[in-house]
């Protein structure tokens, strides 16, 4: 049974930093490549982050590209996301998620139709 769950989220200020952990089992988990959503509240989700199996390749939202930083170790079956400078409207639930493929397509991992796994989430919420 595959599992991904994530971790590290919490109250935070603006301009502050964090770092949310996805661990992923029963999965083979340098066959995935890994992706980091958000849904913030009343509205749909949409895609962060997104890595490669071999950490070759990563793609960002141009809404968060220099502030959102994406990592894997394949060692410890996790991927990360760092997330600095956080603004209030970053206030959301981040979803980790999953897809069989090489990551080597930014079609294919910015969309969240593409994916086979999901984690349940964990909320992220900045004051202002």
């Amino acid at each position: 049974q595959v599992q991904l769950v994530e971790s590290g989220g919490g109250l935070v200020q603006s301009g502050g930093s964090l770092r949310l952990s996805c661990a992923a089992s029963g999965l083979t988990f340098s066959s995935y490549a890994m992706g980091w959503f958000r849904q913030a509240p009343g509205k749909e989700r949409e895609f962060a982050a997104a890595i490669s199996w071999n950490n070759a390749y990563s793609y960002y939202a141009d809404s968060v590209k220099g502030r959102f930083t994406i990592s894997r170790d394949n060692t410890k079956n996790t991927v990360y996301l760092q997330i600095d400078s956080l603004k209030p409207e970053g206030t959301a639930v981040y979803y980790c998620a999953a897809v069989r493929s090489d990551g080597s397509s930014r079609y294919t991992l910015t969309r969240s139709n593409n994916y086979d796994y999901w984690g349940q989430g964990t909320q992220v919420t900045v004051s202002s």
